[in-house]
């Protein structure tokens, strides 16, 4: 009874749970609608809305009531250490990008907050970040699992991330080859050589991930 109630929450109630979440009202105003208005009238030039799939629209369009959900279970069931720096992160003001270069090698960290377990802090990997003629790609280089994929501007204190989830040893997919590899995520500037990404409604575990970056020595 015990193995099919995990395996019931896994599989059957957080999927329903983040359903929910992610669920736009109607009557909002969208990325949703705003990438479907924009197919309507015709691109004119490549912007983040020509490129993002619905789904992970409406993942964007989910954002603050996930952070907010995934914070809630995260302050209610973390160590008291996880729960102080996950506050400290909340606290920081949004920089602007301007005049700020990614481009470089960083160290990252995962922290996974809500769903399966309420927070969870990993380790440092080397991730790096280059510019290819088109913008800034970035790519985490060590750790199990991975993500390759570009930034879009989103206003002054604001980026988007499209990107692909893969494991060591595996080739990343072209952003939009399915649920089970893209990624979304809103991106911050909260420190003067630091900055995060936060995913909202990642494919696995968690409610919200939160990918923090800082200068490698």
């Amino acid at each position: 009874m015990l193995i099919f109630w995990r395996f019931f929450m896994h599989r059957i109630l957080l999927p329903i749970f983040t359903f929910a979440l992610i669920t736009v009202p109607a009557n909002a105003q969208s990325l949703v609608q705003e990438k479907l208005d924009m197919e309507r009238a015709g691109f004119e030039k490549d912007t983040v809305m020509q490129d993002i799939t619905y789904r992970d629209a409406a993942r964007l369009d989910a954002y603050a009531r996930m952070r907010t959900e995934a914070f809630r279970q995260a302050r209610a069931g973390g160590a008291s250490v996880d729960v102080a720096l996950l506050d400290e992160i909340d606290q920081r003001p949004e920089r602007s990008f301007e005049d700020f270069d990614l481009t470089g090698k960083w160290q990252c960290r995962t922290i996974k907050t809500g769903g399966l377990a309420p927070l969870v802090v990993y380790d440092w990997f080397r991730c790096q970040v280059n510019d290819d003629g088109a913008g800034w790609v970035l790519e985490k280089l060590t750790g199990s699992q991975r993500t390759r994929g570009r930034f879009f501007t989103d206003g002054d204190s604001r980026l988007i991330y499209l990107g692909s989830y893969f494991v060591k040893d595996d080739r990343p997919l072209r952003y939009g080859s399915g649920r089970n590899s893209d990624q979304v995520a809103y991106v911050f500037r909260g420190k003067d050589d630091g900055w995060r990404m936060e995913f909202p409604a990642p494919e696995r575990e968690s409610v919200l991930d939160i990918l923090e970056f800082r200068r490698a020595p």
